[in-house]
């Protein structure tokens, strides 16, 4: 095994921790890569020769290094590659590293009664064609003729599906020390079921992204809202903004139409949290030039603002609706 996949059991609406354990497991390994919201691959070939350990037993530091250090327990997948490793994270429990051995007999063994929707980049319409003519698990697709799956879902997908379902995994761990998302989020002391005060903690939010893209430069494509009710279930909508941005006025008004299409009503939310995803560098995003003096005249402001919490500290300048 040469690689890792450990996802990391987040109390509710915790993902903003995700940067200080993904730098944990960073110094056992450079060749980390994030998978937000709770997760992380990790190629420990490296850290095996230099620690003097195989991968479990890294995992397993890793495991206790996150308890001691966060109170953040974890489940870790190891594999071969990258999907193996993904696909093992699955059946992990806390405490017990689910291991695919590098051998073709332990792969085909890990992979033949799985269903075959589990292998990456089979979605619901290729698994439902493939199920019509009994190809409903891993195994049946890796013993199936290269021409048969090529004829049912065409020459690459074919190919490449084999490939996957032979345990031939090409993926690599690509090392992303940008964040690619950035996440808060605001937790309720009781059970809230005022509206306003569900909009006055998206509002929050959106300036705390606002402020950290623009300070790093970044701006996002879309943002993902995540609501959790006083039962522990949750609720989640991902909307792609009309172009990139950072800027917290658009932000926050993408989010109030998130919240306002749930229709949630008398809702007893327990927490609110937003993630600003595809986050890119600001001076390669397009922005549409507007005749507009307000735009302009608040992206103004918003530079002044920032300049300000940089000098006096990130409460120097709220919203007005914030400010109570």
């Amino acid at each position: 095994m040469s690689t890792l996949c450990v996802r990391f059991l987040l109390p509710p609406m915790y993902e903003a921790a995700l940067p200080r354990l993904i730098a944990l497991v960073g110094e056992f390994s450079p060749v980390v890569e994030a998978l937000p919201p709770d997760g992380v691959l990790v190629d420990v070939r490296g850290a095996m020769r230099y620690f003097g350990r195989d991968a479990v037993e890294l995992a397993a530091v890793i495991r206790v290094r996150a308890l001691a250090l966060y109170g953040v327990d974890c489940v870790i997948g190891a594999g071969p590659g990258p999907m193996l490793a993904r696909m093992a994270v699955r059946g992990a429990v806390p405490g017990v590293t689910q291991v695919v051995g590098r051998e073709p007999e332990a792969v085909a063994e890990f992979l033949g009664p799985k269903p075959v929707a589990e292998l990456p980049g089979v979605g619901r319409a290729t698994a439902r064609t493939l199920c019509e003519y009994g190809l409903d698990s891993v195994g049946k697709v890796a013993a199936a003729p290269l021409s048969t799956l090529q004829r049912l879902i065409g020459a690459r997908a074919g190919r490449e599906l084999r490939e996957k379902a032979q345990g031939v995994d090409r993926a690599r761990v690509v090392p992303n020390a940008a964040a690619r998302s950035l996440a808060a989020e605001r937790p309720f002391l009781r059970d809230e079921l005022d509206p306003t005060r569900h909009r006055r903690a998206l509002l929050s939010i959106t300036e705390e992204l606002g402020v950290r893209m623009r300070g790093d430069d970044q701006v996002c494509r879309s943002l993902t809202l995540t609501v959790r009710y006083a039962d522990h279930s949750t609720t989640t909508r991902t909307r792609t903004l009309p172009e990139p941005t950072a800027h917290s006025s658009a932000l926050t008004e993408t989010a109030y139409r998130m919240y306002e299409a749930l229709g949630l009503q008398r809702a007893r939310v327990r927490g609110i949290s937003l993630r600003a995803e595809g986050l890119g560098p600001a001076e390669q995003a397009a922005h549409q030039l507007m005749f507009d003096p307000a735009d302009d005249r608040a992206r103004r402001i918003e530079e002044v603002a920032d300049r300000a919490r940089a000098k006096f500290g990130p409460g120097a300048i709220v919203p007005g609706t914030l400010a109570a």
